[in-house]
């Protein structure tokens, strides 16, 4: 008999590190209507509070509309304070339990683990909804350490929490790492194009 095909990949949707939320709203709910995702994640730089609230709201509005759940990075007060649904967040496996303590279990908590798969493996027994591994692609982002396919390949055949590919996806890093994550997140490859809506159309394409 042959083997069970392994289910595509979801999309999980990264914002612009820096946008204005009246003019970014629309883009994003383009791309949400046009595309199925199971996920968008805040992404901004942003330290402003006023502004961070700012751009939570306009997006969560675009993304409980479509019924798509929708983090923030890091901010965890500005998640409980503007509804949304959880956080994701950049240092391993250092904060989950005490996040976990102040947004409760049903709240999704992610965390991302550069190209460690011991930092992934403990937050993964300590709680997190997801891994995420990165970058994937080459970038002037970090140290350049890059996460490599072995760790997806290993990651979803001996663990169960799902794994995140993210940083400088190309079609090609898509079309290679389809089989071995569960997610690819997608941010600035689509929307410092032209055609967002077909960027990521291009980019899902790629995992057939």
């Amino acid at each position: 008999m042959s083997e069970p095909q392994k289910e595509l990949p979801q999309i999980y949707l990264l914002t612009p590190t820096a946008f204005e939320p009246e003019d970014f709203a629309p883009k994003l709910a383009a791309v949400l209507d046009a595309h199925e995702v199971a996920c968008v994640r805040l992404a901004l730089a942003s330290k402003d509070e006023y502004m961070l609230g700012k751009a939570a709201d306009a997006c969560r509005e675009v993304c409980h509309t479509r019924d798509v759940a929708i983090v923030i990075e890091s901010h965890v007060a500005l998640a409980e304070r503007h509804g949304l649904d959880g956080v994701h967040l950049t240092d391993g496996a250092r904060s989950i339990r005490k996040v976990r303590k102040v947004l409760g279990d049903d709240a999704i908590v992610g965390c991302y683990c550069g190209a460690s798969r011991h930092d992934g493996l403990t937050a993964g027994e300590i709680g997190a909804d997801y891994i995420a591994f990165g970058p994937v692609g080459e970038t002037d982002l970090g140290d350049g350490t890059q996460a490599p396919r072995d760790l997806f390949d290993w990651w979803s055949q001996m663990i169960e929490v799902p794994v995140v590919a993210e940083g400088a996806l190309t079609v090609e890093i898509v079309r290679d790492f389809a089989p071995v994550t569960d997610f690819f997140a997608v941010g600035d490859e689509i929307w410092a194009t032209v055609d967002p809506v077909a960027a990521l159309g291009d980019l899902i394409a790629a995992m057939g």
